[in-house]
Parts: C-alpha cells; sequence; structure tokens
C-alpha cells in the first residue's frame, strides 16, 4: 500500500520507546521528532503536522501519569488518537436515501481515476441491492464516453452519455431526469477532469452542479500528487460544496501523505479507497481501523467482518476435520479459495496484529501468484490425489511428472506444494488437541483459558507467533475476536 513506509516509519518510531530503560521527556521528543519527519516525508502539510506534534505533547503529561500504568502504551494511544482526529473532519459523510433519487457528482483532477472510480461506486451500491447508474457529462476528454460505456457495460449498470453533443451541462441535467424517470436510485455524474487554473472548466463544473443539484458531490484525489493536494483540495472546496472525498492508487509505491492534508483542506470525510484498477480493488473508509493497520496494530474487526462476508464462519465440515486432526490436499485447496475471497493478501495481512510487517513491498503479489499456481497444479491431480492423507506414499516421481505437465508446471513446483502441505498437515494434526466443536467453538478456551492458548501457540508457525506478539500477543487477539477460531487462517502464507 502507498502509505505502508509512513505506516512503518511510525511504528519504528514507537517501538524505539522500548530501547528507552525510563519514558522521560527526551524519549518522547525523539519519538515525536521521527514520526514528523516520516509524516513530511510523506507530504503532510507542514502545518498538520506540527499541530499533531504539539497536540500530542499536550495528551502526554507524563508526571500526571500513575506509576502503574504502562507508559508506553498510553503514548500510542495519543498518537493513535491524534492521526484519527487529522482524518476525521467535523462534516459526516452523505448516506443515500433508498426509494429516492441521489445525484452524486464527481469531480477531480484529469487522471486521478474518476471514471473508474464512477463505476466503482455504482458497482459497489448495486451488490447492495440499490438502483445504481451513470451519467458520461465529460466532453473534454477524447474517450471519456467510450472508457465509461465499457465499464457500465462491463458490470451492467445503465448509463447515458453523448457522442455528439458537446455541451456537459445539457448532457448532465438530461442523464438525471432520464434516470430519475427511470426510478434510478444512486445517479452518478461523471465530469471532466480539472486543474485549479483552469477557470473555464471550473465554470463548467459548477453549471453542472447547479443543473443537477447533487445530493453529494466527490472529490477523486490522487494519493500521489504530493503537496499539491492541499491547493488542489481547497480550490474545489471553494468552487462547489465538496462532501466525501475518495482517495485512489493506494496500491502504487508514492507516498500518498498529501491526500490526508486533503481531507483538512476540504473539511470532507474519505468514504471509499481505491486500491487498485479491478472493479473490487475498492474498500469503504474506517477511520479508526485505517489508522489501526497504518501502525501495524491490525483491524481484527475488519478481520471478522471479512470472514463473515466470505463466509468463513461457518464450516462445520471442516471444523469436524480439524477436530479429528484430518487434512487433505481438497482442504488445502478450499483453504486457499476461502481466503482469496477475503480480498487482496496484503489486505488480509494487514488486518492480523503484527502481520503487516511480514507482507514486505512486492511480496504481496508473489503470494498471491503462489497461491493460484498452487491451486493450478491441484487441478490437475485425481480425486484419489486430492483426498488421500498420505501424500508420501501416493506421490511417486511418474505421478508428479503427469501433474507437472497437466498444469504447465515444474517438477520441482509439485514437490513445494507437497512439502507446503505437509506442513499444513502436520499444524492440523497439533490442533486435534484443542477439541474444536462443530461450530468453530473451543470449549477449553473457557474451562482452561492459559492450556488452551499453549497449545494453540504449538499449532501456530513460530514466525506468525512472534510477529503476533508471542503468547500474550496471541490471547490479546484472541480476546479481541472473541474466542473466534484460528481455522480461518489456514491459508495464510508462511
Amino acid at each position: 500500500m502507498v502509505l505502508a513506509e509512513l505506516g512503518g516509519r511510525i511504528t519504528n518510531a514507537l517501538r524505539t520507546m522500548t530501547a528507552h530503560t525510563v519514558i522521560d521527556e527526551e524519549a518522547v521528543d525523539t519519538m515525536l521528532k521521527e514520526i514528523a519527519s516520516a509524516l513530511l516525508a510523506a507530504d503532510v502539510n507542514v502545518k498538520l503536522v506540527q499541530k499533531l506534534r504539539k497536540n500530542v505533547k499536550g495528551k502526554i503529561n507524563l508526571e500526571d501519569l500513575a506509576t502503574g500504568l504502562n507508559r508506553r502504551k498510553m503514548i500510542q494511544q495519543a498518537v493513535f488518537d491524534e492521526l484519527c482526529e487529522m482524518l476525521s473532519p467535523s462534516r459526516k459523510p452523505y448516506v443515500p436515501k433508498k426509494g429516492k433519487a441521489n445525484v452524486i457528482m464527481f469531480v477531480g483532477l484529469q487522471g486521478s481515476g474518476k471514471t473508474t472510480s464512477c463505476t466503482k461506486y455504482a458497482l459497489h451500491y448495486q451488490r447492495k441491492s440499490w438502483k445504481t447508474c451513470l451519467v458520461c457529462a465529460d466532453t473534454f476528454r477524447a474517450g471519456a464516453f467510450d472508457q465509461l460505456k465499457q465499464n457500465a457495460t462491463k458490470a451492467r449498470i445503465p448509463f447515458y452519455g453523448s457522442y455528439t453533443d458537446r455541451d456537459p451541462v445539457k448532457i448532465a441535467q438530461e442523464g438525471v431526469d432520464m434516470f430519475k424517470k427511470e426510478g434510478q436510485e444512486i445517479i452518478i455524474v461523471d465530469t471532466s477532469g480539472r486543474h485549479k487554473q483552469e477557470a473555464s472548466l471550473f465554470e463548467e463544473m459548477q453549471q453542472i452542479a447547479a443543473a443537477v443539484s447533487p445530493d453529494d458531490v466527490v472529490f477523486v484525489l490522487d494519493s500521489s500528487i504530493g503537496q499539491a493536494a492541499q491547493d488542489q483540495a481547497a480550490a474545489f472546496k471553494a468552487a462547489v460544496s465538496v462532501g466525501s472525498v475518495i482517495m485512489t492508487k493506494l496500491d502504487g509505491h508514492a507516498r500518498g501523505g498529501g491526500a490526508l492534508s486533503a481531507v483538512a483542506a476540504t473539511d470532507s470525510p474519505i468514504v471509499f479507497i481505491g486500491t487498485g484498477e479491478h472493479f473490487d480493488d475498492f474498500e469503504v473508509f474506517e477511520v479508526r481501523s485505517f489508522v489501526s493497520r497504518l501502525l501495524g496494530l491490525g483491524d481484527v474487526g475488519g478481520l471478522m467482518t471479512a470472514i463473515k462476508d466470505a463466509g468463513l464462519d461457518k464450516q462445520p465440515e471442516l471444523y469436524q476435520k480439524l477436530s479429528q486432526g484430518v487434512f487433505t490436499l481438497r482442504d488445502m485447496y478450499e483453504q486457499f479459495q476461502n481466503v482469496m475471497k477475503m480480498g487482496p493478501l496484503g489486505k488480509v495481512m494487514s488486518m492480523i496484529p503484527g502481520m503487516s510487517a511480514m507482507m514486505t513491498k512486492g511480496r504481496e503479489h508473489e503470494s498471491q501468484a503462489r497461491f493460484k499456481k498452487f491451486m493450478t497444479i491441484m487441478d490437475s491431480m485425481t480425486d484419489d490425489e486430492l483426498d488421500t492423507e498420505n501424500t508420501s506414499k501416493m506421490m511417486g516421481d511418474s505421478r508428479i511428472l503427469r501433474i507437472a505437465r497437466g498444469s504447465g508446471s515444474h517438477p520441482q513446483q509439485v514437490w513445494e506444494l507437497l512439502e507446503e502441505f505437509k506442513r499444513f498437515q502436520k499444524m492440523v494434526a497439533k490442533m486435534k488437541h484443542l477439541k474444536i466443536g462443530k461450530n468453530g467453538e473451543m470449549p477449553q478456551m473457557s474451562r482452561n483459558p492459559q492450556q488452551a492458548m499453549q497449545q494453540m501457540g504449538k499449532c501456530l508457525d513460530p514466525r506468525m507467533l512472534k510477529q503476533i506478539g508471542g503468547m500474550s500477543g496471541l490471547q490479546t487477539l484472541m480476546k479481541s475476536m472473541n474466542n473466534m477460531d484460528m481455522s480461518s487462517f489456514m491459508g495464510l502464507p508462511d
């Protein structure tokens, strides 16, 4: 993610406090200096950085803190709260009303990903049973209507535009009126990209806003534009009533901190973030979970939601197999599918406290590709091969060669899959002692929690356990997840 480097530097700054025997003013100043340096390097506006540093310092009064309190945690909480405050404007996001026409107008700079974001926004609501549609009022950019038409057709969303009419105000008004008569609930108007110096385009934007009377104006912001974000956002805010912000291109390597400054400039909340070009690379923005993941603290709530959305919290057959210590290649295939249902691997890993550090830059795509390659290899196996518990006995050289040829792989890749499978199989064999119920519950957790946690610690990969924070970190994680079972993490990469 674009802000991973920023998050890493802030996390390291907080960790430096552990090197100090005593947490005093000097230790706090050193930490705040490093955090300020990280934010400035990420193009966050200097005035915002000064404000954050001053506010954090104001919240931390070392003399008033009781000796029994964990000072490190109190300081970490102060930094967390202040970052949340930076991303939480006073204005609340617009909430569409079901059963009526909600006109949403998209504005932004050229090349910010506005047209793609329009389709993603429409698709997001369409999946929630809303009637959505698109209006192309961008007559300035060549191919704008073609792009919107292709996206809308692919996503099966009604659209309106014109190849001949060059009046964007007329097109916008006609499109909105037509879709209102059809009973559409969310009408998205895509406008031309513009720059604050282009007075004529800004005037056009104001005319479109006056013609369609939007319920919400969404400012689409490219997260890579740096310090210019503050001025550009302020210019758009002065021209039209910006009510929401969508940050795009958060999958790149740009610094992206300038986008955080734009929130302060528009006093408008971020509602979605774009993390790629595909329609599914679109996340609802939730301040506390975003900052939590940024600081490497995970997002257990978001993880639980992803697990439930993917239907992974109800797998009685898997739970029964885990209670018996049984695991086959078919089970492994299904768990790989389950993890991929939850979204990009980097996103899933960042939700687990301490695990974001394991997914280094570029490793996310590598792990995703590895998953897919393993699944392709398993697609070339017979039912007997997928369902056997003794792969070592069944998988001879001739079978390995046949599977490799059938999947277009090298025999060495098949061996790698089998080695990975053996590692999972050993882990599952240990999970038999956890006595997992048919609904994933663990009665032993309530009867003898200490023994259950020790047993669970033995089941996990040592590297994963270390990243989580050892046994104490695992205990905290399990408490947060309300005794959720660990089977959902079966497919996570090492």
